[in-house]
Order: structure tokens, then C-alpha cells, then sequence
């Protein structure tokens, strides 16, 4: 990860006006669309995340406010997407790794593109693993997949999936049901990659012998995992006490995912986002590892790009 400073020369209030949108819309698009953290005080900005996507976002802004004209919010989005889509078009794909490949009863996994294959290498490495970006990257999806290729070559004996309850928070008393079917809304993407790699039948049975746990995070206080392979998503929404707490449940012959990101953070304005945090604590940390994604590494079907650029272009013209 990586932080730059610079200053936007020659300084004129009407340009930052233009680059910047009502409320700063126009830099909270650039965050959205590049997976980066930007902050400014005047013509001075400050933007944060993965090398690449840094160094984009400096370029892209100060392209913008090179160009005294100022652009709604569709145009934005356009031009945007043209510049990641060019960036993937650039990038070439490397071959996969044979050792990468993980392999479920349901399914093989064959990782997509550079960063995909380095995640995967680094959780079979190390024991606490970040995965770090955008949605769309497969950084949950890749995470189940190796949890359950553990379970299955017996490797740990359970699997415990936590995510924070509610997006802001850990209020579950108004949701109706037991434990249980208040947190599984929360917890779907990963039942869906579940389902995907093991079959619904062995998950449910898995879950019903407590082999496959759910547990919301605020309930991992004061336990202790051996054995297990754990995962905690849309850990962005974690407090800077809450991520220490999760970290320190972890035991022996145990290995840990947490994913998020950075740029969703959802807790109420001026709580920091533990994940955001922890970047700056245990980055340096040996036997720790971070894989940063960023919207250059986001893998969907071609027809949901098509969909996408599609909106754009009808927004675009007629501003609905």
C-alpha cells in the first residue's frame, strides 16, 4: 500500500469546485471506482491505497483539474470505467500455477490473474492473511475455497465463518429468529461459495454437527480456535477493538482470512475502521500477509460489464 501527497498547481477555487463535486461527489466516485482513500484540504490531497491504483487516481486527478470543464457525474463514471477497462486490457495474464489450483469434492478453482495466484500462495504460507479491496475480486470467494479444501484434505476440523452483524454495528435484539437466522442474511456470500464448493446437503449437515459454525462477531470474545480455519468478512466494518479482539482468538494449527474494503466503510462517522487500522499496525508484521485488490482485479461476467457501460451511456444522455 502506499500514501502520496501533492498539490494541484496553479492553485484556482473554481477548478477544485469542478474537480471536486457538491459534497466532494466527484472524489468519492474516484474512491469507489479505484478501491483508494483521498482526503484533501484545499488544492492539497492525500490519496491512499494499493501502488497502482494510487498512482491512477493522482493521474485521473490531475488530468481533471488540467480540464477547466465541469463534468456530471455520468460523464465521471464513463471515464472511469473507460480507464480501468483500458488498464485490463493492457495487463497480461499470467500463466496459472498448478499448485494454485485448489481443488473441493464440487469444484476446481482456478485463480484469475496475478494477484488472485499471489493471495492463494500466501494463505498456504501464512497463518493470519488480509485480503483487501473492492467487491468483485474474489477475495471472500477465493477465502471459502481454501477453508473448505482444508476441511475436506483434513487439515483443520472446522470451519468458522464471522462477519459483523448489522453494517454499522452489532445489533441483533430487533431481528426476529434465534442466533442463527439472525446472522445468516449477513453471511450469504459466503453460504453461496459454500454451496458452490461442497453441495447445499453436506453444508447444512456440516453446520447442523457444528463442522461449519457461523458467529457473529461481537460472540468470539473470549474463545480460542484450534483446529479451524476462520474467515472474517466485511472486516471494514470492524472497530480498531474489534479487530484486535478477532486476532487474538486465533490458536494453534489455525489459519485466518479476514477480507474487506477500505473504501465501504459503513461505521458511524469518526469510528475507525479496524481493518484501516490494522493496515498501518501489522503490515510489517513476519508471518502476517496483506494482498491489496483493486478495481483492475475485479472478475465478473462479461455480460454484467456489457449491462453496466450500457447504464453508463443511457445516464449519460438522458441523466436517469
Amino acid at each position: 500500500m502506499k500514501t502520496i501527497t501533492f498539490q494541484l498547481q496553479p492553485e484556482d477555487n473554481q477548478r477544485l469546485n469542478n474537480l471536486c463535486g457538491q459534497l466532494d461527489e466527484h472524489i468519492h466516485q474516484i474512491e469507489r471506482h479505484l478501491a483508494v482513500e483521498i482526503s484533501h484540504r484545499s488544492h492539497t490531497f492525500k490519496i491512499f491505497g494499493p501502488d497502482e491504483a494510487v498512482m491512477t487516481a493522482r493521474n485521473f486527478i490531475k488530468e481533471l483539474y488540467g480540464n477547466p470543464k465541469s463534468h456530471s457525474s455520468q460523464e465521471l463514471d464513463i471515464m472511469l470505467q473507460a480507464m480501468v477497462n483500458q488498464s485490463k486490457r493492457n495487463q497480461t495474464e499470467e500463466p496459472i500455477d498448478e499448485h494454485m489450483i485448489i481443488k473441493t469434492s464440487k469444484a476446481e478453482i482456478k485463480p484469475r490473474g496475478a494477484n488472485q495466484q499471489r493471495y492463494i500462495k500466501r494463505v498456504y504460507q501464512h497463518d493470519i492473511n488480509f485480503g483487501i479491496g473492492p467487491a468483485g475480486t474474489g477475495k471472500t470467494f477465493l477465502a471459502v475455497a481454501c477453508a473448505v479444501s482444508a476441511l475436506e484434505n483434513e487439515k483443520v476440523r472446522r470451519i468458522v465463518l464471522v462477519r459483523p452483524a448489522v453494517e454499522a454495528g452489532e445489533n441483533l435484539g430487533f431481528l426476529p429468529g434465534d442466533l442463527s437466522q439472525k446472522v445468516d442474511p449477513y453471511l450469504r456470500p459466503m453460504y453461496d461459495a459454500l454451496y458452490e464448493l461442497m453441495g447445499p446437503d453436506k453444508v447444512i449437515k456440516l453446520i447442523e454437527k457444528n463442522v461449519i459454525e457461523i458467529a457473529p462477531l461481537a460472540f468470539m470474545r473470549g474463545r480460542t480456535l484450534n483446529d479451524a480455519f476462520i474467515i472474517l468478512d466485511e472486516s471494514q466494518n470492524t472497530t480498531k477493538e474489534q479487530m484486535k479482539m478477532f486476532l487474538t482468538r486465533i490458536g494453534f494449527n489455525s489459519t485466518a482470512i479476514i477480507t474487506g474494503d477500505i473504501t465501504q466503510v459503513d461505521l458511524p462517522k469518526g469510528k475507525m475502521s479496524g481493518l484501516r487500522h490494522v493496515i498501518d499496525i501489522l503490515s510489517e508484521t513476519s508471518g502476517i500477509s496483506f494482498t491489496f485488490f483493486d478495481t483492475f482485479d475485479v472478475v465478473r461476467h462479461p455480460l454484467v460489464q456489457a449491462v453496466v457501460e450500457a447504464y453508463q451511456k443511457h445516464e449519460a444522455v438522458h441523466g436517469i
